[in-house]
């Protein structure tokens, strides 16, 4: 038996009325909200953060012997990307991790590789959508990360019961490197070729797995253009009851992540014996076809899909255009940081990357950070704390000013004065939990600087 061990869904909080659109640009826009990236996050650190709530939901002891990171926004071109994903889930040095990048279909094509190979994989894929003001793009679009543990034997939640793929070469979006918005020819073309590859792909994959369209009690179809994919989820034979939700109304569509974030919500809301269709098109179409087993009665996801949209925060357009970098905003006055020292971060990787503290040789007290005469490895990444005090800084350099920066006692003993996110000054009192979320401080000629902030903590349903 092989397929998903574990599988999680990361949202950021903030989110975008789309009605705010039109009210500041004079078009585009529509109902509802999508999702949006801090000023702080990227690709990376929200694959991080999916990653972590897999890993947190996987059985003891499941480990990851390989990590493939696909999206289509990489925080860099030559450097690997997935290297900072794996220093941040503190995985094995022998663990190789590799990227997947540049199309959104690469995504899709990481898990069904890795559930078609061997050992334990953890692909993890990430999207940041974005588009010109007042664009179809900026507001269908949505930003998110999604990472699924795939493997063998009696941990398996989902296994794959069959597969299967159709490709043709066919301009319909494109972006070329260096552009920050994707291009698209006439709607209607695209629907004549997605169509008819969906549907080859369908039927070979039901046949492969020896079932038929009404067999099928969840159907996920996913997909940048939303013409063919309303057009394919019609004809493929499966009832209006049991079409996914494709969240399009709460976090809009988040490309290359999107298919993982939906088959991660199907896995969270679903009974063992189901059989879950995952369509994706792009650039052709995929099928795979799972099958959830007894398994999946006893996994539970550390922090739902659904949890993390309910918790969505309003965002104002302007703020979205000055993360996005598309309004420039006047930044405090003072000199931009430095680009961080690659020997210092080399040095320090557990610290950095990994919020690793040592622990005092007199109190045994968790150091953070970790002194030279520290004892031991403490792992500080997954421990809550408490809001000492806080302040708010209004001159300090920040790509989102002001910053707000508390002293936060941790749980266990620890305490560091460290920046705080996703969270408002009118918010935040003394006493507040939060917990740790990996980041991007600030990016200088070109070298992101990623570190460890403080969050409020978001409260599963699960507990």
């Amino acid at each position: 038996m092989r397929g998903i061990v574990s599988a999680a869904g990361y949202i950021p909080r903030a989110r975008l009325d789309r009605s705010a659109i039109t009210g500041f640009v004079g078009s585009g826009g529509g109902r509802g909200t999508r999702s949006v990236a801090s000023y702080d996050e990227d690709t990376t650190t929200m694959g991080v953060e999916a990653a972590r709530i897999a890993l947190r939901s996987a059985p003891t002891g499941v480990r990851p012997d390989a990590l493939w990171f696909s999206t289509v926004a990489p925080s860099y071109l030559d450097k690997t990307n997935a290297t900072a994903v794996h220093a941040a889930l503190r995985l094995d040095h022998d663990v190789p991790a590799f990227d997947m990048v540049g199309a959104v279909r690469s995504a899709v094509g990481a898990l069904l590789t890795a559930v078609k190979s061997s050992g334990t994989t953890l692909v993890v894929t990430s999207d940041l959508r974005t588009g010109l003001p007042g664009s179809g793009d900026e507001a269908s679009g949505g930003d998110a990360a999604a990472a699924a543990i795939v493997g063998d034997g009696d941990n398996v939640i989902a296994e794959l019961i069959g597969a299967r793929s159709a490709t043709e070469e066919f301009v319909e979006r494109w972006r070329t490197p260096g552009d920050a918005r994707s291009k698209q020819w006439e709607e209607r073309f695209g629907e004549t070729k997605y169509l008819p590859l969906g549907d080859q792909a369908w039927r070979e994959a039901l046949k492969a797995a020896g079932i038929e369209a009404d067999d099928v009690d969840t159907l996920i179809v996913s997909g940048l253009h939303a013409r063919a994919v309303r057009s394919l989820k019609a004809r493929l034979g499966v009832g209006k009851e049991a079409q996914a939700d494709d969240l399009s109304s709460t976090i809009g569509n988040p490309g290359a992540a999107q298919p993982l974030v939906l088959l991660t919500r199907a896995l969270e809301t679903s009974e063992a014996g189901k059989v879950i269709a995952l369509v994706v098109l792009a650039d052709g179409a995929d099928v795979l076809l799972f099958r959830t087993t007894d398994a999946i009665t006893s996994w539970q996801s550390a922090r739902t899909v659904d949890d993390q949209v309910a918790a969505g925060k309003e965002v104002p357009y302007g703020k979205f255009l000055s993360w996005r970098g598309t309004l420039t905003v006047e930044p405090p006055r003072r000199p931009e940081p430095a680009r961080v020292s690659a020997s210092s971060a080399g040095r320090h990787e557990d610290w950095k990357f990994g919020f690793v503290g040592g622990r005092s040789p007199e109190t045994g007290e968790p150091q953070l950070p970790p002194l030279p005469n520290s004892t031991g490895d403490v792992p500080m990444a997954d421990v809550e704390g408490t809001i000492a005090t806080f302040t708010v800084d209004r001159i300090a350099y920040s790509p989102s000013p002001p910053i707000v920066f508390a002293v936060v006692d941790f749980d266990g003993g620890g305490r560091l004065p460290i920046e705080l996110t996703d969270a408002t000054v009118e918010e935040l009192s003394m006493g507040d939990r939060v917990e740790m979320t990996f980041r991007r401080l600030f990016t200088a000629d070109g070298i992101h600087n990623y570190f460890w902030k403080a969050r409020p903590v978001l409260r599963s349903s699960n507990g």
